[in-house]
């Protein structure tokens, strides 16, 4: 697994190998910033879980992967997904298949009008509605496809259930390059998650600091987190990527 640490200043990614930033970092900066391998983020969980929908219209989504992406290497900018855990639906009125549909909608939208990688989401909540999202998607997703797989990050008291979809999707298209979006250290220690998953970010480093009294901003403490997930033992993998 090739682990992409989240930050929230793009000004730090200079001290990583791999970065994951959001576009909300982004869109009101004017100068280009160094770094490396990274990954834009759409900010699709702040966007949906404070306002409810996005109140970023696709082609200013658009504007920002185009502006940054050739500010080091941008591996991929994620599409503006729509997260499916039952909180977030009650908040919105709307059912999971619908968030589907949108996730999808917007996906098309954004792959059709930006020039870099989108990365899709893979929606769902049970492990039925991942696999039905899927199937939604059809042909789109070609042979060795780098997907997101969404509404996994607040599951990490239940390892279990994050392994078991992961696996369903695998199992259903082994194919498939995984990314798993905000995990915590207790997923990442997972030998099988980290086995299933091609990529992964987190900011659970930044949480530790705050909750332990130090600096949830210090760029030092994403650098202790990324080297502790360095040191975990790599599996063999089962996956043909």
């Amino acid at each position: 697994m090739r682990f992409y640490v989240g930050l929230h200043q793009p000004s730090d990614a200079k001290h990583f190998d791999r970065s994951f930033i959001s576009v909300n970092r982004l869109c009101t900066r004017k100068s280009d910033f160094q770094v490396t391998d990274w990954i834009m983020d759409s900010g699709a969980f702040s966007e949906i879980a404070t306002h409810g929908h996005y109140r970023v219209p696709v082609d200013e989504y658009v504007k920002q992967i185009e502006r940054w992406k050739t500010v080091g290497q941008m591996r991929a900018a994620v599409t503006q997904d729509w997260m499916c855990e039952p909180w977030i639906v009650a908040k919105t009125g709307k059912s999971v298949k619908e968030h589907q549909e949108l996730t999808i909608e917007r996906y098309d939208q954004i792959a059709a009008k930006a020039t870099a990688y989108i990365m899709p989401v893979l929606q769902g909540y049970k492990i039925s509605d991942y696999l039905d999202h899927l199937d939604a998607y059809g042909d789109r997703f070609k042979n060795n496809q780098w997907v997101g797989v969404g509404s996994i990050c607040k599951r990490n008291t239940n390892i279990a259930e994050v392994e078991d979809i992961l696996l369903a999707i695998k199992q259903e298209r082994p194919d498939l390059r995984l990314h798993g979006f905000g995990l915590k250290t207790t997923a990442l220690k997972s030998a099988a998650v980290n086995d299933m998953l091609y990529t992964a970010d987190s900011m659970a480093w930044s949480y530790q600091a705050r909750k332990q009294g130090r600096n949830s901003n210090d760029w030092r403490e994403a650098k202790a987190f990324e080297e502790k997930i360095k040191r975990q033992p790599q599996q063999l993998s089962l996956w043909n990527y």
